[in-house]
């Protein structure tokens, strides 16, 4: 064995990775299943996915990638899966699917809840917990589900998430990692366990005890690879799959921030800021921290819903020219947008975006806003605008952290598929006032996850030391002084005050389109 090596699985929103790295954080192989159709919709806002879809994906990359390693697939010592966040499904007795898997891009809301006891309404009142209580209560699909499909309800067993069906379909154990649990569940962040049935947050989640399952730490055996596993993954039975965390989890890690002063970007699907700390902080009043990769750390985190998608929205419904010349000369269209980027100053000749597009636990309100528009603006200076809006979001988000939490970022490391882009890079440099960084490879959620199982194996004796090993700088982007003098302006004297000045009229147009 010249190197020992982990098989990572890493289970996006729009496909499947199967990853083979060793400890020097070099991935020697990767098998990838783009999904066809990442999800359906019965009815607008709605996303779901069959489960066996999830599990066949996995199996099929999994052999993909044997067929490629060849004989180093024999050196695999451990196996990890991490999986998207808020992606849950319902279990029978057998721990077979009752329904399809609730994607966690859904957007569908229960309207005919039961009220809550009236000395409960009465305390969320005056805490001033009424409106996110009561938003939580609605956008939670385990309540959807007991509300419109009973029967599916009295029959689930075990209501979990989709990472820990698919080490169920592993290891023949229904049992997941307390860092996976991010999402609409009776979930204690805090205590990385279960909620205390004495817990008044309870109440909101439909789920009773009797249907929750074991949790473990990161770095725990979760299982072995079973015979009937094996045989439909090519993975060696007898392996252990070993506990990791969520991908957003995994990616920040991966992005070696366990320091307090890094702070780790996601530019994908959903835009994040997300850093570590030892110490439990909400990032906003009554909204965990979650339950880090590397136990004893909590990753407060901020999200920009529908963050990076905004930038696949505007090439599918501006950009057709750049998508033909990109056919024509073999490459992405958003490589040709990316050069267009550099013909709009900062701060887009005054066209400010603010990208807060969904609802969520602090902007129940929330709607999204374009302003300054001028006749001189074209579809460009809006391209640039969601990307620069994106980061003033972020920028936002990462101040509360860092006064909320007592610290003081002074590096910034990016990842998802926005990342990919030095312009887009060098932009976030420049609004952030500080250095970016890029590693050595866009696989950051396999890095972390594989990192958890190597610390497991006893490959590294800790984290620090495997991070040392198995993450490196690869690009820097320093800010422009200059720009970032102009992006701190609009920041501070537009961007930040545009929500609150505005919060008003999206609850009037809430009202008038719900009438």
């Amino acid at each position: 064995m010249k190197d020992p090596l982990v098989l990572a699985f890493d289970m996006g929103t729009q496909s499947m990775r199967a990853l083979l790295i060793n400890p020097g954080g070099r991935i020697l192989f990767k098998a990838q299943k783009i999904y066809a159709e990442a999800y359906y919709s019965k009815r607008p806002g709605e996303a779901e996915q069959k489960a066996q879809f999830y599990w066949e994906s996995l199996a099929e990359t999994s052999r993909t990638l044997k067929e490629k390693a060849g004989a180093l697939w024999d050196d695999i010592i451990a196996v990890t899966c991490a999986t998207i966040r808020d992606t849950c499904v319902c279990l029978d007795k057998n721990n077979e699917p009752l329904r399809d898997v609730i994607v966690w891009i859904d957007d569908r809301t229960v309207k005919d809840l039961p009220p809550l006891p009236l000395a409960l309404q009465i305390f969320f009142k005056i805490a001033a917990l009424e409106g996110k209580v009561e938003l939580q209560r609605k956008k939670s699909h385990c309540n959807w589900i007991s509300v419109y499909e009973k029967e599916v309800w009295e029959k689930t067993r075990s209501f979990a998430m989709i990472s820990t069906w698919l080490n169920f379909k592993l290891t023949g154990n229904l049992v997941d990692s307390n860092a996976s649990m991010i999402g609409h569940l009776p979930f204690d962040n805090k205590r990385r366990t279960w909620m205390r049935q004495s817990d008044l947050r309870r109440i909101i989640f439909s789920v009773k005890e009797d249907q929750l399952f074991d949790l473990f730490d990161p770095g725990a055996v979760l299982g072995t690879i079973t015979a009937l596993a094996a045989e439909a993954t090519g993975i060696k039975a007898g392996l252990p799959l070993i506990a990791t965390g969520s991908d957003k989890g995994c990616e920040t890690l991966g992005l070696s921030c366990l320091s307090e002063e890094k702070a780790a970007l996601s530019f994908g699907t959903t835009a994040t800021v997300q850093v570590s700390s030892r110490n439990y902080f909400e990032p906003s009043p009554n909204m965990p921290a979650y339950a880090a990769v590397v136990p004893g750390y909590f990753n407060p985190e901020i999200q920009v819903y529908r963050g990076y998608w905004l930038l696949s929205w505007f090439k599918r419904e501006f950009a057709a020219k750049e998508s033909v010349q990109a056919e024509a000369l073999g490459v992405s269209a958003e490589k040709i947008l990316d050069e267009r980027l550099k013909e709009i100053k900062p701060g887009c000749d005054g066209l400010i975006l603010q990208p807060y597009f969904t609802p969520g636990f602090a902007m129940p309100h929330a709607k999204g806003a374009v302003i300054g528009f001028s006749d001189s603006h074209t579809r460009i200076h809006l391209y640039r605008a969601i990307i620069e809006g994106l980061n003033f979001a972020l920028m936002q988000g990462l101040e509360v952290l860092n006064k909320r939490g007592n610290l003081t970022t002074k590096e910034i490391f990016v990842a998802g598929g926005g990342a990919r882009s030095d312009e887009v890079c060098q932009i976030t440099a420049s609004q952030f006032g500080l250095p970016v960084y890029r590693t050595q490879t866009y696989e950051t959620c396999g890095i972390g996850s594989a990192l958890t199982a190597f610390v497991s194996k006893g490959i590294f004796s800790s984290y620090e030391e495997g991070l040392k090993e198995m993450v490196q700088i690869k690009d820097e982007f320093l800010p422009d002084k200059n720009d970032h003098s102009i992006y701190r302006e609009l920041y501070e004297k537009v961007f930040t005050k545009m929500f609150n000045k505005l919060s008003p009229l999206y609850q009037e147009i809430n009202e008038i389109i719900r009438s």
